[in-house]
């Protein structure tokens, strides 16, 4: 296991210098899932939902977490991501909503918590948006399935791995 580089020894906070890496293509995929009951799921699918359409909302702020990811996570680095995208798809049989987002960057650090981030912010919205209706859906499994690019090179999570 390599060591950990946000904190010194002694506790200390420390930003990675990344200075010195070389400017790659990156790429992140990451997903999760709300779950609830089947007449929550009716009701997004519907857009008669009483704060208005769960998935545009979602979407959107899928994204814009992933821009706001270093403001949100502690020494993250912020980055020019040249993509994101967040795709909500219904699935009857969890019965739910899964979220999948992904995030490119020409740069010198990943994008993997900004993939990360605009899944969990997604799914938080999702809950928000249809809590009045069913305050028992919860959010389940939200990991990181690939990454690209950087001196780690390409992760890919096999798909037994659970």
């Amino acid at each position: 296991m390599t060591k950990l580089s946000h904190l010194s020894a002694s506790g200390e906070a420390n930003m990675v210098d990344v200075s010195e890496k070389n400017v790659t293509a990156r790429l992140a995929v990451a997903d999760g899932a709300v779950v609830m009951r089947k007449e929550t799921l009716d009701l997004a699918l519907s857009g008669n939902a009483k704060k208005g359409d769960i998935f545009a909302a979602a979407r959107i702020a899928g994204i814009m977490a992933a821009k706001k990811t270093a403001d949100l996570i502690p020494l993250c680095h912020p980055l020019m991501l040249s993509k994101v995208s967040v795709d909500l798809e219904a699935d009857p049989a969890l019965p739910g909503i899964r979220i999948r987002a992904s995030a490119k960057v020409s740069g010198q650090t990943g994008v993997e918590m900004e993939a990360l981030t605009a899944v969990a912010v997604a799914a938080l919205t999702i809950y928000d948006m249809l809590k009045a209706a069913d305050r028992s859906m919860r959010i389940e499994g939200i990991e990181l399935l690939e990454k690209e690019g950087g001196k780690s090179g390409h992760f890919k999570r096999d798909s037994n791995e659970k």
